[in-house]
């Protein structure tokens, strides 16, 4: 796993290990994507390479990391990670961003993102909505995306909506 020495926002190697291990089980426990509403699945808009996790902060104006952040490559596509319609597709302080606002309530932010789309597009998952800028990214000098999600106006982890991850439920085995 080349990203666990890439560990960032003061998440130890261990933390990150524990992390992964939740997430491998509920990737193998049967029936375990079961547990959310089928409409709330959302996929990866890059392919997941975790450079930093979902640090919910104590307060609306806290510290903490309000989303996850995805390793790419510079001009890698950015897809939708769920049909809906782009509410914002822009720079904000100099980093470009495109948000999508899903069916369900949800609304994805993608970030720093060169937009080919327009504010009022339809978009389908998977579509592409831009690309990776790296001049902005701050998980220099690796490039990466930051992914966030948002219901209303709290933040949720992404993991918890990302299709094939969801949220963690222990099941017993199936024989």
């Amino acid at each position: 796993m080349p990203w666990l020495g890439r560990a960032t926002h003061g998440w130890s190697v261990m933390r990150v290990l524990c992390v992964v291990a939740v997430v491998a089980v509920a990737l193998v426990v049967p029936g375990s994507a079961a547990a959310a509403p089928p409409d709330r699945w959302l996929d990866a808009p890059v392919p997941v390479e975790i450079a930093a996790i979902f640090d919910r902060p104590g307060s609306a104006w806290g510290a903490g990391h309000r989303g996850i952040d995805l390793f790419a490559v510079d001009g890698a596509e950015v897809r939708s990670p769920g049909a809906g319609i782009v509410t914002f597709a822009g720079d904000v302080a100099g980093r470009g961003v495109v948000v999508v606002l899903h069916p369900t309530g949800l609304r994805s932010s993608l970030e720093p993102v060169t937009a080919s789309v327009s504010v009022g597009e339809t978009v389908s998952a998977g579509t592409v909505v831009g690309s990776l800028e790296t001049r902005q990214s701050h998980c220099s000098p690796s490039a990466c995306l930051h992914w966030g999600v948002r219901e209303g106006d709290e933040y949720v982890d992404p993991l918890d909506v990302l299709r094939g991850f969801g949220p963690i439920r222990l099941l017993p085995l199936r024989e």
